[in-house]
């Protein structure tokens, strides 16, 4: 839909920014909330669904940004949380939002493949092994877990960053707990991802399938997510088309187009359905 790439809502980001290219500080992913600046997070994620890639100069400069403070060059900004490693979280986080737009970008991979050592050893006995995910970390890290973003692999961050770098076993028992955590995939979708919601025209199915986008990119998606693709068709309706209902409207993965009636819930509703689709059966 490169219609939604020109519309109002990019526009609306776009008023925003700050002379530097980036808007707010970088980190939140909560929802944006109205009359409230942007943070750089939230409107990437939002330029990301309303089909910006890293061909666009507007995400070009804020990876750019990215990487620096990744290598030390430069700070994001001025924020941080004194209950985390703060530049090693931002490090994690950066990383995972540089390769969303650039995969192959080497920055990000480095980091991606030091994590993915980690992930190895956690999963070397057959399952998640939290004893081993705490001595694989220690060893690399020179120092136990402090927080809980440190060890258990359950923040979309982790998930977005690791794939393609993870050996075939491991990262088929990667995909295996995301899927069966009670917990799902923290900052995006809080309940277990094998189980879909009952009721399709939902906020909280268009937030399940944002945690089956970022999956989606792992190479054994396609057969470890048959049960999503089936969700997906049994909520298509006798016109071919998907409708996530009015209350998906978010601000962040909807609207697309500038409107929100129901004609233009429907087309934003299925662009988006058989994107995912085409992921999983091509």
């Amino acid at each position: 839909m490169q219609s939604c790439k020109n519309g109002k809502w990019a526009k609306q980001i776009f008023s925003m920014r700050r002379e530097d290219g980036l808007w707010g500080n970088f980190h939140t992913l909560s929802r944006p909330v109205p009359g409230k600046s942007y943070t750089t997070e939230q409107a990437l994620r939002r330029l990301l669904f309303l089909g910006y890639t890293a061909d666009d100069e507007v995400i070009q400069i804020a990876l750019k940004r990215m990487e620096q403070c990744i290598k030390g060059e430069r700070k994001i900004d001025s924020y941080s949380e004194k209950k985390h490693d703060w530049p090693f979280f931002e490090k994690l986080m950066l990383s995972a939002w540089l390769r969303i737009f650039d995969a192959q970008n080497e920055t990000a991979l480095c980091v991606a493949l030091e994590w993915a050592q980690v992930v190895e050893k956690a999963f070397a006995g057959g399952c998640y092994n939290r004893e081993d995910d705490v001595a694989a970390f220690t060893r690399w890290w020179g120092r136990k877990p402090k927080s809980g973003f440190e060890t258990g692999f359950g923040m979309f961050y982790h998930a977005a960053l690791l794939f393609g770098v993870l050996p075939p076993k491991t990262e088929e028992l990667f995909l295996d707990y995301y899927l069966s955590k009670p917990d799902g995939m923290f900052y995006i979708y809080d309940k277990p991802l094998n189980r879909p919601p009952e009721i399709f025209a939902s906020r909280e199915a268009s937030c399940y399938l944002a945690a089956i986008e970022v999956l989606s990119r792992y190479g054994q998606a396609k057969g470890k997510l048959k049960f999503v693709v089936d969700w997906l068709y049994a909520n298509q309706d006798g016109n071919g088309q998907w409708d996530f209902g009015e209350k998906a409207k978010d601000g962040i993965y909807f609207p697309l187009s500038d409107r929100w009636d129901k004609t233009a819930r429907l087309t934003d509703s299925t662009f988006r359905v058989r994107k995912i689709l085409c992921q999983l059966l091509n």
